[in-house]
């Protein structure tokens, strides 16, 4: 901004209508704003990031600065770093719920930047310039089959006292936790939301103090383009930006990927009685689907975008893009996605146009694309959602696991079919194993040690009398809810963790674990702590030595994925001869014959054939059951390189030579799995 002296010399001509948002040219910044029902627009500049009055404003003259739907002026003088905000004035009479009021100060769509988005501040757009260094490490560039995901949240990660890091809840901090990732072996970081983010929209409070509960997930989103202020280290008056770019150039130089959970589907600004902060005070009608005088809410937050609007679907490409190529991102995770396949009227499609077009664009075409694939509408399109080229979380996945686990005596067909690929959710419409994103927790939900810890959510603190949150969790608490000193239930909720991440890791498909998940991270039992910005949320390191047993576990069993090919494979097994006439792949019951699905025995193995990972063939032992199981090994010799039931130092053999030798029993304890190999 230039100094108050100069303010008044700024002079305002007439701009060009593209690019969107603020664009710095020699002599001043263009400014090109779309509303087609704006009947005037004021650009309102401030002084200082916490101003709440302009210190200029221009009026766009329609003759002058409007050409079609869009309001362009270039201002002489004015200079990188400007802060600024949009006032827009429409139609007074008209449609319930198309409000404008030219009173509100709205940020513009395209900023790449946001200052003073709290409570009481006025959010405003910052201009920038788009540069990047040219000694930025490469993107690592790694193979989706090859893809181990850990998703985790910015400030959840290092905001906790054990963290140790510099400047804890934010970007910088996070890199100060690439030593942990690359330690542990995963390829990718997927990112809760880092937009800017409407925090206060919750309107929860907590329910002993009265305070207000922040929006501490993201999943409200003010700017499509902007990181979010809240997580840089002097607290977002614009250094947000720089730190986030700090942050990916780190992954990258270790090799990792960036994926960015991103919300696409509505605004912070609710419905009738929300807000106006952007979108909704510029021209609702193009950027939200209502249903007569009410916003449609298939998002569950009070508004829907209207993606497959060709200025929406514009604004969203144009986004995807500015993260990819300027920002150098790998990936996104779209929420509840199912939201960007329906039309006009709400109708739900498989490969509507903005689907088609993120699958097709030229920048986004080396980016990894996971949908969340349905919406709180009723869509779910799970296996169907786009072409394959996209991929989705297979929320499937997660329960047929889960009912595996826990018991229930229906779930071995589907707990074989989750294994190896989910087949008969995604080769029907031409997907491989790679479409489906595999895991069993995830950030909305129990944490792994709570999973095996709580038979019911306790969301209390969540300030909605625990209605919110799944009451459908498949879990179990073995004897005692949540926490205990019990040597009997802490070491059998040891073994069905180690159960379930040696089941993710050895599944066909694209694994992905919640962070923490590798050191017994718990939420006391809730559920849904998507306000929770506190301990409930924040990541214990002191748990890492604590639980250092099923860190080990975990990191050894990523790298026995790593070493084994076959769960990598993007072909479904056929359940055919190979050139010896051993089928690719076999299940057995306990007496290495043939299983019979239906009979409720939840003691099974498998046989991969040796031609399908390089020579080693691998047999898996699963026992759901309350009792050791004997299991007759296949023929040949045999190695223990896996047993659940084991404690540390016995329970991985990553050496192949110094694992010991099965004889003709195996006995696989408990609620617990063995892995086998054989070479040929």
């Amino acid at each position: 901004m230039p100094a108050s002296s100069t303010i008044t010399a700024l002079q305002a001509v007439r701009g060009k209508s593209s690019p969107f948002g603020s664009v710095v040219y020699g002599g001043g910044v263009n400014f090109a704003l779309y509303s087609e029902a704006a009947q005037r627009v004021w650009l309102c500049l401030f002084d200082s990031p916490d101003a709440h009055d302009p210190c200029r404003e221009f009026e766009l003259d329609r003759k002058t600065h409007c050409r079609g739907a869009i309001w362009s002026v270039f201002i002489k003088g004015l200079e990188a770093g400007a802060y600024y905000a949009y006032r827009v004035e429409g139609p007074k009479k008209g449609k319930k719920g198309r409000i404008f009021n030219e009173d509100h100060y709205l940020v513009d769509p395209y900023t790449r930047l946001i200052v003073d988005n709290r409570v009481g501040g006025i959010p405003k757009s910052v201009v920038v310039t788009d540069e990047r260094p040219v000694e930025s490490p490469p993107n690592p560039g790694i193979a989706l089959m090859d893809t181990i995901i850990y998703e985790t949240h910015v400030r959840g990660m290092t905001m906790h006292p054990s963290s140790g890091v510099a400047a804890p809840g934010t970007y910088r901090a996070l890199i100060e936790k690439i030593p942990h990732l690359k330690e542990l072996g995963v390829t990718a970081i997927e990112l809760l939301p880092v937009y800017e983010c409407g925090e206060v929209e919750v309107h929860q409070k907590h329910p002993d103090t009265g305070e207000p509960l922040p929006n501490y997930w993201g999943y409200s989103p003010v700017g499509f383009f902007a990181p979010w202020g809240k997580y840089g280290s002097e607290g977002g008056r614009g250094e947000q930006l720089a730190e986030f770019r700090e942050l990916v150039d780190a992954l990258h130089a270790a090799g990792l990927e960036v994926i960015l959970d991103v919300v696409y589907n509505h605004t912070s600004e609710g419905g009738l009685g929300g807000p106006l902060q952007s979108l909704k005070g510029i021209d609702p009608d193009t950027y939200f689907l209502f249903d007569g005088p009410e916003h449609m809410n298939y998002s569950g937050c009070g508004n829907t975008l209207r993606c497959n609007h060709a200025v929406t679907s514009d604004l969203i490409i144009d986004s995807l893009r500015y993260w990819t190529s300027e920002l150098q991102v790998d990936g996104f995770r779209f929420d509840i996605a199912a939201i960007l396949n329906r039309d006009s009227q709400g109708h739900l499609h498989q490969n509507a146009p903005v689907v088609d077009r993120i699958a097709r664009d030229p920048v986004l075409r080396d980016s990894k694309l996971i949908a969340e694939a349905w919406d709180a509408g009723g869509g779910y399109q799970v296996g169907a959602f786009g072409t394959p080229r996209w991929s989705d979380w297979n929320g499937v996945y997660r329960d047929d696991v889960r009912r595996f686990w826990a018991g229930d005596e229906n779930a071995k067909s589907a707990f074989a079919l989750r294994l190896t690929g989910s087949p008969d959710i995604y080769q029907p419409n031409g997907r491989t194993p790679h479409n489906s994103i595999n895991f069993v927790t995830c950030h909305d939900g129990f944490t792994m040690r709570d999973l095996v810890s709580y038979t019911r959510k306790h969301n209390r603190l969540n300030g909605e009398k625990s209605r919110d949150g799944t009451d459908h969790n498949i879990s179990a608490n073995y004897g005692i809810e949540g926490d205990t000193d019990d040597p009997e239930i802490t070491e059998l909720r040891m073994r069905l963790q180690k159960d379930f991440l040696t089941t993710l890791f050895l599944s066909l498909g694209v694994p992905m674990m919640l962070g923490g998940d590798e050191f017994g991270r718990t939420q006391q039992g809730n559920n849904n702590a998507y306000c929770q910005d506190n301990e409930i949320s924040w990541f214990d390191w002191s748990l890492l030595e604590t639980n250092r047993e099923l860190f080990a576990f975990t990191k050894a069993v990523i790298q026995f994925r790593k070493d084994n090919p076959v769960f990598r494979r993007d072909e479904y097994f056929t359940g055919k001869p190979e050139k010896d006439g051993v089928p690719d792949l076999v299940w057995m019951n306990t007496e290495a014959m043939h299983l019979e699905w239906h009979d409720g025995d939840l003691a099974l193995a498998c046989v991969m054939h040796p031609a399908t990972n390089d020579g080693a063939a691998i047999c898996m032992m699963f026992n759901s059951t309350l009792g050791a199981r004997p299991f007759q090994t296949p023929r040949g010799k045999w190695k223990m390189r896996i047993n659940t039931a084991r404690r540390m130092g016995e329970d991985v053999f990553l050496d192949e030579g110094s694992a010991p030798e099965c004889g003709d029993i195996v006995v696989v304890g408990r609620k617990s799995m063995v892995v086998l190999t054989t070479r040929h």
